[in-house]
């Protein structure tokens, strides 16, 4: 667990350290990394309603974006922190994802572009919240759009809701089922990945990678 420290002493522990962010819902875990120079965007990454932000699929899209020079935080959130496995609320999680966010801008460089990606439950928020933290882009892994066997309980409405570019990847064996595409959102179906998405996380990155070169603001020039 990273030591707390007042805000303007994080810069100095960059390009590598885990601090923890106070929110409304508690603290939040936060690994943040830096390059050398200055960096391209923040990619700001988390887990699913159980989970830890170390799997491979989301580790492979924070690699993607350090390869092309971003700054990246793989997020804990406040309550898997606490020892929670469901998220509660989800105005609360909401909330406190958004304070987290403009912390992590003030820790980094606040001008430069912003991309959230999350899986499953994590999907489900950077997709909420985009536009209220001016994300110029999502990734969503393993994106639910529905409960195990409850079609008819769609979730599409949270990714129309992101109202800015969207890459989803999800398996063709997802018993959440898999998204359609729409004008802002690209999705990409991985033949033979259930729900884990553990099967082949390079072509998750190359993946990634491929549309944030892409994504206006963010893609190298």
């Amino acid at each position: 667990m990273g030591e707390r420290r007042p805000p303007d002493a994080y810069a100095a522990l960059l390009p590598l350290h885990t601090v923890e962010i106070e929110t409304s819902g508690g603290s939040a875990r936060v690994e943040l990394t830096r390059p050398s120079g200055e960096a391209r965007f923040l990619a700001v990454l988390t887990h699913g309603a159980g989970g830890t932000p170390d799997t491979a699929d989301v580790l492979a899209v924070r690699d993607a974006a350090e390869q092309l020079g971003a700054a990246t935080a793989l997020v804990t959130q406040p309550y898997r922190v606490r020892g929670a496995r469901a998220p509660g609320s989800a105005p609360k999680q909401d909330e406190a994802w958004t304070e987290l966010i403009a912390e992590l801008r003030k820790l980094t460089n606040d001008g430069v572009a912003l991309v959230q990606c999350g899986r499953s439950n994590g999907a489900r928020v950077v997709c909420r919240t985009a536009r209220a933290v001016r994300a110029a882009g999502v990734i969503a892994l393993a994106f639910p759009l529905h409960p195990p066997g409850h079609p008819e309980k769609s979730r599409a409405g949270e990714l129309d809701a992101a109202g800015v570019p969207v890459l989803v990847v999800n398996g063709d064996r997802d018993p959440f089922g898999v998204p359609g595409e729409k004008a802002k959102t690209r999705v990409v179906v991985l033949p033979g990945e259930t729900h884990s998405l553990s099967k082949n996380p390079a072509v998750i990155g190359e993946t990634a990678a491929a549309w944030l070169s892409a994504l206006p603001g963010v893609g190298r020039p």
